[in-house]
């Protein structure tokens, strides 16, 4: 008797990274991997721009996480993961931003392994990356900075501690996220390892989105441009939006302008 033909191997979980949230940044491995997906596990940030590509039909899964706030357990996102693949669906894990930034990639990872699941990474932009783009301006410059810091303004412990020395040298840059909770927090570290107050920084709330709002700061005025902010946003520390920089002496030699509380607010004030 001929012998029975070997199962198909089951599909690998594809780890998606759905960018900043801007449809159009996705890569094209990422579309394809949400058209022929059969069950999406997707985080809160991810978008409905982005949802919208999903395949028809499919499942969905939201695995939310909020600092501070009500989330779905890790040991559960793990669970959803490996029960869909286990069912032999083709299954994405869609990460908002890039899965290996800050994303608790090992974890799922991890439990994939355990399962003896075999798995495909696909990686996402960052919003670090689509906020400097926003301002203008490069996360590295020759003559400026030669290293570029990605930290997060808190971890399970609480604010997280960093290099604040280095990063409190004149031309240091830094993407900081989960920040807006901790902002205070850096500014005093920062402070503390001798920043000036005049050192600049800046606030993306939205990265990429329709209703991103782009907030010039100083190290002095950090924490009221960070609690200004709704949404999720990236402070990028060492930087000051381009155009905003530009506009600068003006804002100074015309005492009859508004005082702007933003780079939008304060492109109409120059128009």
């Amino acid at each position: 008797m001929p012998s029975a033909a070997a199962a198909p191997p089951a599909p690998p979980v594809l780890i998606v990274g759905a960018g900043p949230g801007d449809p159009d940044l996705l890569t094209l491995a990422a579309v394809r991997a949400l058209a022929g997906a059969e069950v999406v596990i997707h985080d809160r940030l991810v978008g409905d721009g982005i949802l919208a590509l999903i395949a028809p039909g499919a499942r969905r899964i939201a695995a939310g996480k909020e600092g501070f706030g009500p989330s779905t357990p890790q040991d559960a996102i793990n669970a959803a993961i490996v029960a869909a693949a286990r069912a032999g669906l083709r299954t994405v894990r869609l990460k908002a931003g890039d899965p290996g930034v800050f994303g608790r990639l090992d974890e799922e990872l991890a439990a994939l392994d355990a399962a003896g699941i075999a798995w495909r990474i696909v990686p996402g932009l960052t919003a670090a990356a689509a906020a400097a783009a926003a301002i203008g301006q490069s996360l590295t410059c020759r003559g400026r900075n030669g290293a570029l810091t990605i930290l997060t303004g808190h971890d399970v412990a609480g604010f997280a501690e960093h290099d604040w020395r280095s990063l409190a040298r004149p031309g240091a840059v830094a993407a900081i996220y989960m920040g807006k909770r901790a902002a205070r927090f850096v500014q005093g570290r920062l402070m503390m390892h001798g920043a000036a107050p005049d050192a600049p920084a800046t606030v993306v709330e939205n990265a990429s989105r329709a209703d991103q709002r782009i907030r010039a700061a100083t190290l002095a005025t950090l924490p009221a441009a960070a609690a200004a902010c709704a949404g999720p946003a990236v402070i990028l520390w060492g930087l000051a939006p381009r155009a905003a920089a530009a506009a600068l002496p003006a804002l100074t030699a015309s005492p009859d302008l508004p005082a702007p509380d933003d780079t939008t607010t304060r492109r109409e004030a120059l128009a």
